[in-house]
């Protein structure tokens, strides 16, 4: 194949890969050329860093400390550093991002040791805790201390306020502290209808990985600490590990934009309606079964592999599961109905 008919280098494609192949939003951008006028402190001393604390106290409640990092890895690894010691385990999902998707980056460059637990839904549930804590105090055992959980999930499925305050009251009870990997936070807080503070600060979240990218952000992530008893050195452990910007309002005041009027909850609801319309759209085609309920910017089908290869050749996305034919559809920001209905077109017809 040639590249100009790849659409990986067609600018002019619109696929369904990742939510980060959408470019920067609008609003975003113009507050990165508004932060880009004289000098300011370096290091997060300045005063688009300063508002941002101030935003991210407004949504994650009066004590919350918010750390700008440059991505989600590295915003999941400073966090779980610092809520752990040397011996001690991280409860996840066998799905979770921290487990599969990272490279290793949490054994590798935090030393932590990772209890993965399946699911059939990328959820935890309080019962999965009892079944970790069991050799407490064994110095035989890494000892669990951090329940980590991803919201929406890597499976598009959202836990409800309900469940992630059930899931921090249970891991508080035998003092462990629960971390939220919310690289998708607003794709779940716009399917909940609930704002940040009444998912993650009235539930009970001990720490947060704060996504940017997946919202319209260009680059950036944050740690924001809501409980500070819990962490120690987190600001040493951003340094350590590389994390530590030196331009730092340009990442704070995309955070800024995204936290201001709701922006990044706007963004996710759109792309969770896109998803939605998608979903809609091939459900009742024979060959395609949804595998998963649609709650937030993903759709999870299964259809023939041969099917799913000729599609990518002018829809760009991935196999999820290439041994059972699953792959995965993301919806973006800017993800259009017109972006949606030719994609289902030409699913109907590779279908037809």
């Amino acid at each position: 194949m040639t590249d100009s008919l790849n659409p990986l280098h067609d600018p002019t494609a619109r696929g369904f890969a990742s939510d980060n192949y959408a470019g920067i939003h609008p609003e975003v951008l113009a507050a990165l050329v508004r932060a880009n006028g004289g000098h300011q402190v370096a290091y997060g001393a300045d005063v688009y860093t300063e508002r941002l604390q101030e935003r991210c106290r407004e949504h994650f409640g009066e004590r919350a400390q918010t750390f700008p990092v440059f991505n989600g890895t590295g915003a999941n690894v400073v966090a779980l550093q610092a809520v752990t010691d040397r011996w001690e385990a991280v409860v996840c999902t066998s799905t979770a991002h921290i487990h599969v998707d990272e490279c290793a980056a949490p054994e590798r460059m935090g030393g932590l040791k990772l209890l993965a637990l399946d699911t059939p839904d990328g959820k935890l549930t309080p019962d999965q805790i009892d079944a970790v804590v069991l050799r407490h105090d064994d110095e035989h055992a890494a000892q669990a201390k951090v329940v980590s959980i991803t919201q929406s999930t890597e499976l598009g499925t959202c836990y409800t306020v309900e469940e992630i305050r059930a899931l921090a009251d249970r891991a508080h009870r035998d003092g462990l502290v629960l971390h939220v990997d919310g690289s998708r936070l607003a794709n779940a807080a716009a399917h909940l209808g609930v704002g940040f503070r009444e998912m993650v600060h009235d539930t009970g979240v001990d720490i947060l990985s704060l996504g940017g990218t997946k919202s319209g952000a260009m680059v950036g992530e944050a740690v924001v600490v809501l409980n500070p008893d819990a962490v120690r050195g987190t600001k040493f452990l951003r340094k350590q590990s590389m994390q530590l910007a030196s331009k730092m309002r340009f990442v704070s005041v995309q955070l800024e934009a995204l936290l201001t009027d709701d922006l990044a909850i706007r963004n996710a609801a759109h792309a969770n309606a896109m998803a939605t319309r998608l979903a809609d759209g091939v459900c009742d085609l024979p060959g395609l079964t949804l595998t998963r309920p649609v709650q937030a910017n993903a759709v999870f089908p299964v259809l023939p592999h041969e099917v799913s290869r000729r599609l990518m050749q002018r829809f760009p996305f991935y196999f999820w599961d290439e041994v059972t034919g699953e792959v995965r559809w993301m919806c973006a920001f800017d993800t259009t109905e017109a972006d949606v209905d030719a994609f289902v077109a030409a699913v109907r017809e590779e279908l037809g």
